[in-house]
């Protein structure tokens, strides 16, 4: 074979040939070999691009928009968003994803475009949103959005600090569709870094009422540091949260404003049961009582009934759900009675136990015997005094110089019989005993008379 200006053997070229064409295909394998990879990768971003794009056309979700937080109130926000208008239908119901991020987190879903919460803000608050599928498809939900409060100006150690406060419950007299009327004392200590001239200001929140401290007690550097609401708008049955808010101001440095929410039923005291009494039969001891001074009916209440015994020094205590109580006693003890009563879990989340009732007084710690136990000692007393008697008498012969014998009229025809008896048995001197018996004058006279 001529090959140029060459000519090959024609089995040589083949030989070379064949050869040339194995390291191609050997170099061909190693290139795919070392690309297969690379060409997977590629595949599957395109595949996962194409899903991704379908997706976006058919069931994405879109984010809620103009998302805004606003304050409605003290410790109170509105959260409020829009549907996306772009969203495309999709024939599932849609609800949103809440999320809460600070003061404190907080997850939950609705369906409204709107929702109102009570919080802490002082700290801030900062929240997202996110459009979800409401009846649980496999649908992703969109991305979220989000926004944000500031946290209030102020110089930290500012606010005030250990607030404490309680409610009470009263009679009100002035108006009868409220028969109860509820009060109101909070306390706080100013700020470690407070000015001296730092003056503080407090107001609550319950519902739709919002009220401002009029009467404040002061320290010695004259600043606001308890407060006292004799008449609120509170409802002591109520369930809502109890926002109390207090800021000040000073000369010298801005003062940080400090929020705090109370549950009713923890800062609630209880008033003691009213019109207790009791009283002893025999052994049995009667205590009776009328529910607190509250809006809660007579069925809401437990109580604790405290017996004290002051003779022994014991205490008893028993809880009841009912406004009586009868206890065995011994009578011969003086006994101390007190009650205390808390609003049972039946009506509302359990709380704090009133203050013991005034203590009342019954029985006598006389410690004097009864009726037979002072007849059984009379009795013992009389015989022991009669035994003694008796041995005094009989060792001193008392008995028969107290009581001479009497001596008993006697017949003739007797004292023959003595006296033979006495001639034949008896010995000479006591015969003459004898004798001598019988011839006293009395006897004498005695015979003459019979005879």
């Amino acid at each position: 074979m001529l090959i140029g200006n060459k000519r090959i053997p024609r089995g040589r070229f083949i030989r070379k040939l064949s050869l040339s064409t194995a390291q191609s295909t050997r170099s061909l394998l190693q290139d795919v070999i070392i690309m297969a990879p690379a060409l997977l990768i590629l595949l599957g971003a395109t595949v996962i691009l194409r899903a991704d794009s379908l997706s976006d056309k058919k069931s994405l979700l879109l984010p809620p928009t103009n998302f805004t937080i606003k304050v409605t109130g003290l410790s109170q926000v509105l959260l409020r968003w829009e549907s996306n208008p772009d969203q495309e239908p999709v024939n599932i119901e849609l609800g949103y994803h809440v999320r809460i991020n600070a003061p404190q987190e907080e997850d939950y879903e609705t369906r409204n475009t709107e929702s109102k919460r009570v919080t802490v803000l002082h700290k801030g608050f900062s929240a997202s949103v996110q459009t979800v599928p409401w009846n649980g498809q496999p649908l992703p939900p969109s991305r979220w959005v989000s926004a944000e409060l500031k946290a209030p100006p102020g110089s930290p150690g500012t606010s005030i600090v250990n607030l404490t406060c309680t409610t009470n419950t009263t009679v009100n007299n002035h108006t009868p569709l409220r028969p109860y009327q509820v009060s109101l004392h909070c306390s706080w200590l100013a700020g470690k870094d407070a000015p001296e001239d730092t003056q503080y200001f407090l107001y609550y929140r319950y519902g739709s009422w919002t009220e401002e401290c009029q009467e404040y007690r002061r320290d010695t550097l004259n600043r606001n540091t308890a407060c006292w609401f004799p008449k609120t708008f509170i409802s002591s049955r109520g369930s809502e949260a109890l926002a109390v808010h207090a800021n000040g101001s000073s000369k010298h440095a801005p003062i940080k404003p400090f929020d705090q929410l109370f549950a009713l039923h923890a800062i609630d005291r209880i008033n003691p049961p009213v019109n207790v009494t009791a009283e002893i039969e025999g052994t049995c001891l009667s205590i009776q009582w009328e529910k607190p001074v509250s809006a809660f009916p007579i069925h809401c209440f437990e109580y604790e009934v405290k017996i004290y015994n002051t003779r022994k020094n014991y205490f008893q205590t028993e809880k009841l759900m009912t406004n009586a109580f009868i206890s065995i006693i011994d009578d011969i003890s003086k006994y101390s009675v007190q009650v205390r009563a808390t609003v049972s879990s039946m009506c509302r989340q359990m709380g704090f136990w009133s203050e013991w009732s005034q203590p009342i007084y019954v029985g006598s710690d006389d410690q004097k015997p009864s009726t037979e136990w002072f007849l059984i000692v009379l009795m013992a007393a009389i015989c022991f005094i009669l035994l003694i008697f008796s041995f005094i008498c009989k060792t001193g012969h008392l008995w028969t110089r107290l009581f001479p014998p009497v001596p008993a009229p006697k017949s003739s025809i007797q004292d023959f019989f003595v006296i033979v008896s006495s001639e034949k048995t008896v010995s000479t001197e006591t015969e003459i005993e004898v004798i001598s018996y019988v011839e006293d004058p009395g006897f004498e006279t005695l015979e003459d008379s019979v005879f």
